[in-house]
C-alpha cells in the first residue's frame, strides 16, 4: 500500500500528471510497484528509462514520430518523478538534465520550428523553449510559466493549445524552476527573467513583439501578473490558481510543498522558507497591471484557495475571474475545457489591435 506521501501525491497532482502526458498506463504501473516516497523517483526513472529505450528502437528503424512520441513521455516520466521529490537533491538533478535533454530529443522529431533559447539572468544562463505555429509568418507569442517545481518539459499539450490558434510559445524555466533552478533559488522579482527574455527576442523579425501574452500556472500564477506589472511590452495576462500572497497558505501546503520551496527558494530551513514566501506578495501590484488579465481556478483547489486567485482579479483594473466549481488547482481534471477558455482568451486578446 502506498505511503502517506504518495496518496497526497496522487490526490494533489495525479490529473496533472495525465494532463501534461503522462500515460494512464505508466501512472498506474509505477505506482503499483512504488511503496515509499523515497522510491517515487527510482521508480518514475525505470518507467522514462523504459520509453526511451522504445524511443531509441524507433530511431533506429527511422520511425521519427513514434520516436519524439516517446522521449516526450520519457521525458515528462522522469520531470514528474522529481517533481516535489527533495529525497536526494543529487538524483533529483540528475533527473532534470535527463529530462531537458529528452524534450530537446522529442521537438527535434515532433516540431522542426523548435528552439533553444539561453538568456542571461543575473549572471547566470535561464533556458527556454520556442516554438512556432506552422504557416504563419509573423505570429504573436506567449510566454508561459511554470510553477513550483514546474518546468518548461511540462508544457507540450499546454503549448499546443496555444499553437493551434496561431500562436508561438516560449516557455521558460525561471527562477527556481527547472535547469535554470539549478543555479538560481526562487524570488519574488519573476521580471528578472522575463524582461531579459523579451529583450533576446525584440532582434527577431519572424515574432510579432507588439502582441506579446503572458501565461503562468499554480505559483507561476503569482509570477504571471507580478512580472507583467512590471513588463509594459507585454498586451494581455493570463494566471492560473495563482495565490496573492503565497505565504498566506504556508501552514496547509503538503509537507512536500514546503519542502520544496525551502530548497528551491535557497533557504536553510522551514522557517526561512515561510519569510521568503511572505515576499511572494502582490499588495499594490495588480494595480499597475493595464492589460487585460484574465484569472482561473478551481473551487475545488486545496492548495491554492480560490479566493486568493480572486483578490488577484479584484485588485487588477481590468481583471476578468472565473472560478470552475468542480475544478482542483490548476483545473488540471478539467482540460477540455479550461485550455480551450484560456487559449482562445488569449488568442482573443492578441488578435486585436495593440492599445497605446
Amino acid at each position: 500500500m502506498p505511503d502517506s506521501a504518495i496518496e497526497t501525491a496522487l490526490a494533489h497532482w495525479g490529473p496533472r500528471l495525465i494532463q501534461n502526458g503522462v500515460d494512464y498506463n505508466d501512472l498506474m504501473a509505477t505506482v503499483a510497484r512504488t511503496d515509499s516516497w523515497d522510491d517515487w523517483l527510482p521508480q518514475w526513472n525505470r518507467t522514462a528509462d523504459e520509453q526511451a529505450e522504445f524511443a531509441r528502437e524507433a530511431d533506429a528503424n527511422g520511425h521519427l514520430v513514434t520516436a519524439g512520441q516517446a522521449w516526450r513521455r520519457a521525458s515528462v516520466n522522469r520531470h514528474f518523478g522529481k517533481f516535489v521529490w527533495m529525497v536526494d537533491l543529487d538524483l533529483a538533478a540528475e533527473a532534470t538534465r535527463r529530462s531537458v535533454q529528452e524534450t530537446i530529443t522529442a521537438l527535434a522529431r515532433l516540431d522542426p520550428t523548435a528552439e533553444r533559447l539561453e538568456i542571461a539572468v543575473e549572471g547566470v544562463t535561464a533556458f527556454a523553449n520556442l516554438r512556432r505555429p506552422p504557416g504563419v509568418e509573423r505570429p504573436p507569442y506567449v510566454v508561459v510559466i511554470p510553477g513550483l517545481d514546474s518546468t518548461k518539459e511540462e508544457f507540450f499539450y499546454f503549448e499546443q493549445s496555444f499553437l493551434d490558434r496561431g500562436l508561438a510559445t516560449v516557455s521558460l524555466d525561471g527562477p527556481g524552476q527547472g535547469e535554470t533552478g539549478l543555479v538560481l533559488p526562487i524570488r519574488p522579482d519573476y521580471e528578472v527573467a522575463l524582461t531579459p527574455l523579451l529583450d533576446l527576442l525584440a532582434g527577431r523579425d519572424d515574432l510579432d513583439h507588439d502582441r506579446i501574452g503572458v501565461a503562468g500556472v499554480s505559483l507561476g500564477g503569482y509570477y504571471a501578473p507580478r512580472a507583467v506589472a512590471f513588463e509594459p511590452r507585454v498586451a494581455a495576462v493570463a494566471g492560473i490558481s495563482g495565490p496573492f500572497r503565497f505565504g498566506d497558505m504556508w501552514d496547509d501546503l503538503p509537507p512536500m510543498t514546503r519542502q520544496t520551496f525551502t530548497v528551491k527558494a535557497g533557504a536553510r530551513d522551514e522557517e526561512e522558507g515561510r519569510r521568503i514566501a511572505l515576499t511572494l506578495d502582490l499588495t499594490g501590484v495588480c494595480g499597475r497591471i493595464s492589460v487585460p488579465a484574465l484569472y482561473i481556478t478551481g473551487k475545488l483547489d486545496r492548495l491554492i484557495p480560490w479566493q486568493q486567485t480572486q483578490r488577484q482579479a479584484d485588485e487588477t483594473p481590468k481583471g476578468t475571474f472565473v472560478n470552475f466549481p468542480t475544478g482542483n488547482h490548476g483545473v488540471s481534471n478539467l482540460p477540455s475545457k479550461a485550455r480551450p477558455m484560456i487559449a482562445d482568451w488569449m488568442a482573443d486578446q492578441l488578435s486585436a489591435p495593440p492599445q497605446p
